[in-house]
């Protein structure tokens, strides 16, 4: 299943670190960031829980960029 998120992000390379953290996080199938658009695409493995993985998307995420937010 895919779902897309909102992201606030400053620079495309933290678009990029984001990206790597979600794509490393457990029940994530693929992820793709958008920093133009401020979108994340999150591909879920079968049979998880989304919010639950996405929690764990979140921490990965501020591990790398502090800063950065993404609106669930």
């Amino acid at each position: 299943m895919k779902k897309t998120y909102k992201i606030e992000v400053d620079c495309a390379n933290c678009a990029n670190k984001m990206e790597d953290a979600a794509k490393k996080t457990e029940g994530v199938a693929d992820c793709t960031v958008n920093f133009m658009a401020l979108k994340m695409t999150v591909d879920f493995a079968e049979g998880v829980d989304e919010k639950a993985v996405m929690k764990d998307v979140v921490k990965n995420c501020k591990k790398v960029e502090d800063d950065c937010e993404i609106l669930l």
